[in-house]
């Protein structure tokens, strides 16, 4: 293999987690961390100076959803290739997606586990698979999906290793928080933040927005940047405040956002009013829809004293509701989507330094922000995932501040 100075591609704080690793101290190695904390980029350094040095091993990546794998593992395993030196020692497939070391004919296998027959017919040229890598450990439903997964893996060799990565949850009720506290002789859990990591890797505007938000949010911050569990709950958003709004503050209100989420029997057609100060990152809810059997004229009728000329942005799900509302004489557009725009959504909102919603004018928006959970596993525990019911506002709301996020830098909508 080249010889490649360790400090060059891994951050100091993985250094004798990498020596652990090399003497096969352990089995699991769960990564926890915040953001920025290069743990990915450590395990797909690993992953490959493990198959090289273990020539009857494979290595299989997963990801909770299959989807994924194309924009996250495949190209962050090929770029922990490339930073050891060994680009060209290996071939490259996409369809399926699989990496084999020329020399031995030895692979890295990509799955989602929304296929588990896949994993379970998996079939090698010789060996075992040896090294497995949970990545996003956090949004598999619980340690029973992840022993299941263990059983049709790791079985045939000598020994394994698996890598698990992850930010923690906010809540200390999610599963995994709760897992990673109990002792077990056969896993290393390793926590790593950024500020072990040269800023020249990450770039001085990720440690500028770190130092913004620790100013402006320090719970935030700790939870984004330091990986600590700061809630105690299952709550999805802990920034939400009732303010009493008067007519006078609403009159001066300059930054108006106004989305819309299509309902008809089961579901409500929910509407919201915003405003955003952007200076602040404080976002105020003032109005609200929320009704059930609202026919799209009746609803018109409704929204055009309150959106007026300016603009609505509606869930593009819906392109004949949308034409019938824009031949109404709404301004209306659908929001533009792309992948895991729920989880974006939900992420740009918590990270809101205040969501200020008058729970007179909108108790149904109030209601769904304050008790929105993240969801549960068959034992109750938290998952990493948001429960699509109760959340009629809540899209709302994120479909009309969609252009917002996009500014921000976030991925358009799904």
């Amino acid at each position: 293999m080249t010889t490649i100075r360790l400090s060059n591609i891994v951050a100091r704080s993985f250094w004798g987690v990498h020596q652990d690793i090399k003497r096969h101290g352990h089995t699991y190695y769960w990564m926890k961390g915040g953001r920025g904390s290069t743990k990915s980029s450590f395990v797909s350094t690993e992953i490959p100076q493990l198959l090289i040095r273990n020539p009857e091993c494979h290595a299989v990546v997963l990801r909770k959803v299959g989807n994924t794998i194309k924009n996250s593992v495949y190209p962050q395993v090929q770029w922990g290739i490339e930073q050891l030196g060994l680009i060209d020692k290996f071939k490259y497939k996409t369809s399926p997606h699989e990496i084999t070391y020329k020399a031995t004919g030895q692979k890295i296998l990509f799955f989602g586990c929304d296929d588990p027959q896949k994993i379970k017919s998996i079939k090698l040229p010789f060996g075992y698979i040896g090294i497995v890598w949970l990545e996003e450990l956090d949004q598999f439903s619980g340690m029973e999906e992840i022993r299941n997964l263990n059983q049709s893996l790791l079985r045939g060799g000598p020994k394994y290793w698996e890598f698990c990565s992850f930010n923690p949850p906010k809540s200390q009720n999610s599963w995994v928080n709760e897992e990673q506290l109990l002792d077990d002789d056969t896993r290393l859990v390793h926590h790593s933040t950024y500020q072990t990591v040269p800023e020249e890797w990450l770039g001085e505007q990720f440690f500028n927005d770190a130092a913004r938000l620790k100013e402006k949010n320090e719970q935030a911050y700790r939870h984004e940047y330091l990986g600590e569990v700061t809630g105690t709950g299952g709550a999805v958003f802990d920034n939400v405040e009732d303010k009493r709004l008067s007519d006078d503050d609403i009159a001066a209100f300059d930054h108006l956002y106004h989305g819309l989420d299509f309902g008809f029997s089961m579901d409500p057609l929910a509407y919201v009013g915003m405003h955003y100060d952007a200076k602040r990152e404080e976002l105020y809810i003032f109005d609200e829809i929320y009704q059930q059997k609202l026919k799209n004229s009746m609803a018109a009728e409704m929204l055009k004293p309150r959106v007026k000329n300016d603009r609505l942005i509606a869930d593009s799900a819906e392109p004949k509701s949308i034409a019938e509302m824009r031949d109404y004489g709404l301004r209306i557009t659908g929001a533009r989507k792309g992948r895991d725009s729920v989880e974006h959504g939900i992420k740009w909102l918590q990270d809101r330094a205040k969501i200020y919603i008058d729970k007179r004018r909108c108790p149904n928006a109030y209601r769904e922000f304050v008790t929105y959970e993240y969801q549960r596993n068959r034992q109750g525990q938290f998952v990493s995932a948001y429960p699509d019911e109760n959340n009629h506002a809540i899209d709302a709301c994120r479909y009309g501040c969609s252009e917002l996020m996009r500014a921000g830098g976030l991925r358009i909508f799904k």
